[in-house]
């Protein structure tokens, strides 16, 4: 029902979790917050971006019966407003008739809807689609046309979609046509310092155009992608007047009174935003949960080998699970130390796991009683180490799919970033959970969840870190110290530097050669590596692809020391 010239409105602002591609729950959940709105005398509710299909859909886009389903959900969606209740806002996506359109003569948009009485009221098209980094919306969508304002009870809405936000010209032009009110509907995914610079962005339109902003996001994990809510609204001064908690659903009432010509919220709870490493231990929490549920496994399974990586990797597992939902196995080698095996079983007893140990020196013997003559006799150090991995993984494989667990990989950002781990052998895994996680990170996260509970033991903390691949073997034998190697990484893959721009940063020439000739020989193992969940600004293969064959980097490699870097090369593509 159409109610002009409102001085009072209520709106409920949904932080939900919305499947991809699971269209009949996605509607079952609007269903169930719509009536919570509705009970809570709500007069608009909104919902986030591509809530209908979820969000990314990826390639379920093109599929015609997937955007003839999602059409008829936006129906259910629009016949649950026939009754009087409030109005919604809510994202799906729209089609519309263009010369450049597809055969069946209708573009796809990525679309806000603003529905009431059983009908839809209005339709807004994106129109900035994000197209760099983890975004590829010109992919699959048209972009939309400068909007207007939705009229909506003699109120002007002012909507921005996601990307539109975080430039000034559409919400300007919104201004100019008369909006009263800014609402930015998202799925921004996670990542660290994200949350900040939204509320920052967010400020900056709210000043430029003296409106207030409501910011609405989804949440929850989708593969790689970490959605972490966050949701807030600052009133026409900039000031906060609400912050939704992150990493979790929720939803919130917002009262808005008119005074004089501008809206202004009742404040409601404004939550104090968490540090940095609080909020990337809760992105992989939640992306670790999601992909465990949302893919049907029965729990998780890990090795725990005494180390810092696996026992980080456990503690998310149970924080994201609980304790009797995750399974450790300790599969020790002639190499393994007596302070791994211990640390390993005092790390099960404080997350509360179970702990099972094999050996693995029989299919050592075994492999090598096999593969000997090959070598004259004698097997390699190489083979050695690296047989020991994949018996490792053959064990793991085989047990998570009996019980119909998923097989974490523990595997870190350094590791990934250097080829510092063993093609089939600890690379395996359906997700990897420290993927985007880098060593000396590591350490942090590690340090700050013992300081909620102590779950790893400070001897694994305190150890040098060793994959006890061969006797005495330390990591620091072949990999400059993680503080180093971190910092260099930082230069060569977070901002994209160049050799000759890094050394210019301090480092030594010699060792940066050296990381950058590990980094570029990886890249055949990064791109068979599980999906983990995206916390940082660089991850691999969705914000960096390179090609594997590359003789770009050959040609650079050329510059460097011949006879170090030939033993590189060989090393890491093994």
């Amino acid at each position: 029902m159409n109610i002009p010239n409102c001085s009072r409105i209520s709106i409920a602002l949904v932080q939900g979790s919305f499947a991809v591609g699971g269209v009949a729950a996605n509607v079952a959940r609007v269903k169930a917050f719509y009536r919570i709105a509705a009970l809570a005398k709500a007069d608009l509710v909104v919902f986030s971006e591509m809530t209908v299909p979820g969000y990314p859909p990826e390639d379920l886009l093109l599929s015609k019966s997937f955007q003839k389903r999602c059409i008829e959900a936006l129906r259910e969606c629009t016949e649950m407003t026939s009754a009087g209740g409030p109005a919604m806002l809510i994202g799906s996506i729209g089609r519309e008739a263009r010369p450049e359109a597809d055969a069946d003569g209708a573009a796809l948009h990525n679309a806000m809807f603003l529905l009431e009485g059983g009908k839809i009221m209005a339709q807004q098209n994106k129109r900035n689609l994000p197209n760099y980094g983890i975004f590829d919306e010109p992919r699959y969508f048209a972009a939309g046309t400068v909007p207007a304002p939705m009229s909506w009870r003699g109120v002007n809405l002012g909507v921005l979609i996601c990307e539109e936000m975080w430039s000034s010209d559409l919400a300007q032009a919104l201004k100019q046509q008369g909006a009263e009110l800014l609402i930015a509907v998202n799925a921004s995914p996670f990542e660290i310092g994200k949350p900040e610079m939204r509320e920052k962005v967010a400020a900056r339109r709210v000043r430029e155009t003296a409106l207030p902003l409501l910011y609405v996001n989804q949440v929850g994990g989708h593969d790689e992608w970490i959605f972490d809510g966050n949701g807030f609204a600052l009133d026409a001064d900039a000031r906060a007047c609400l912050r939704m908690p992150g990493f979790r659903e929720d939803f919130r009432l917002l009262r808005l009174e008119k005074r004089g010509e501008t809206w202004c919220a009742v404040a409601g709870e404004v939550t104090s935003r968490p540090p940095d490493l609080e909020l990337a231990y809760n992105a992989l929490v939640l992306g670790l949960r999601d992909f465990v549920l949302k893919n049907g496994y029965a729990g998780v399974l890990l090795g725990l080998s005494g180390g810092i990586d696996s026992a980080l990797a456990a503690a998310i597992a149970v924080d994201a699970l609980g304790s009797e939902q995750v399974r450790a196995l300790m599969l020790p080698s002639p190499y393994t130390s007596q302070e791994s095996l211990e640390d390993a079983r005092e790390c099960a007893r404080r997350l509360g796991i179970r702990l099972d140990s094999i050996s693995i020196e029989p299919g050592m013997q075994a492999y090598a009683a096999m593969m000997a003559p090959m070598f004259g006799g004698e097997m390699p150090e190489l083979v050695i180490g690296n047989n020991q991995p994949r018996l490792r993984a053959a064990i793991l494989m085989e047990l998570s799919r009996v019980e119909r667990r998923l097989l974490l990989n523990t595997g870190n950002k350094s590791e990934m970033a250097v080829g510092y781990t063993t093609l089939y052998g600890d690379m395996c895994g359906h997700y990897a959970v420290l993927k985007d996680v880098y060593k000396t990170m590591v350490y942090q996260l590690a340090a700050w969840r013992n300081a909620r509970q102590e779950v790893i033991p400070q001897h694994i903390i305190a150890r040098a870190p060793t994959a006890e691949l061969l006797p005495g073997q330390a990591d620091q034998d072949t990999l400059p110290p993680y503080e180093l190697l971190d910092r260099i990484l930082e230069q060569l893959v977070e901002r994209r530097c160049g050799v000759e721009e890094t050394i210019a940063q301090g480092f030594e020439r010699e060792v940066v050669e050296y990381v950058a000739a590990m980094l570029h020989a990886a890249e055949h193992k990064r791109r068979q590596s599980a999906p983990g969940p995206k916390i940082g600004a660089m991850s691999f293969w969705r914000d960096r692809r390179y090609p594997i064959s590359n003789g770009w980097y050959v040609e650079q490699l050329q510059r460097f020391d011949g006879a170090a870097l030939a033993r590189v090369l060989d090393e890491r593509k093994r």
